[in-house]
């Protein structure tokens, strides 16, 4: 059941129309993505390295256990843009599957304006102001031994929904286009991308 709604998903992204300007931004977030991915790989050494340390010489470090943190957070948001592109967020459809493509897309597009460009536009109203404020103040960690720079970390959250904000700017860019080109300019347009995902 989970392979069948998210190739449905797949197919849905891939029946949209590419323009320029998705081409360009997908892209650069996919190449991103998949090198931020490595940080899983990171992660779990450390992890291990941690838990090691702990259990067999008895030694546990406060600074492997932020770390730990600060890791699973930089992948777990920088990995948002990644599966807005990609369509690999969790769905849960009860109706959507049986609307047309356009209906899709018209709903999409509702809930990218009403829903997630405010969330996006709230963020950063907090966000900003919150970072700035810890690297004016040269902010380290609390605890005895913990890492320094917890602006850098903080800096993380305009990075990670910044990357979020030209995810949703691409996906309006083809929504767009399959919702205010004409049909035989959005045809042409998915029927190019199709032949380029070919090659």
């Amino acid at each position: 059941m989970h392979n069948n709604n998210h190739n449905s998903a797949s197919q849905d992204t891939e029946a949209l129309p590419e323009t320029r300007l998705s081409r360009a931004l997908d892209g650069f977030l996919l190449s991103l993505g998949n090198a931020f991915s490595w940080v899983w790989v990171v992660l779990m050494l450390v992890i291990i390295t941690n838990v090691a340390m702990r259990y067999l010489l008895g030694e546990g470090r406060i600074e492997f256990e932020e770390l730990q943190w600060h890791l699973y957070a930089l992948g777990w948001l920088v990995g948002l843009s990644y599966c807005m592109v990609t369509d690999s967020h969790v769905r849960v459809d009860l109706l959507r599957e049986r609307f047309s493509l356009r209906t899709q897309a018209k709903i999409e597009l509702l809930g990218l304006i009403i829903l997630l460009m405010p969330f996006l536009v709230l963020v950063f109203w907090y966000a900003i102001p919150f970072f700035l404020y810890s690297w004016e103040l040269g902010e380290v960690s609390a605890a005895p031994g913990g890492l320094p720079y917890r602006w850098a970390m903080k800096a993380v959250l305009l990075l990670a929904f910044g990357l979020l904000a030209f995810a949703t700017l691409s996906r309006l860019s083809r929504i767009c286009a399959l919702l205010f080109s004409n049909k035989s300019t959005a045809h042409q347009l998915a029927a190019r991308a199709g032949t380029e995902r070919e090659e």
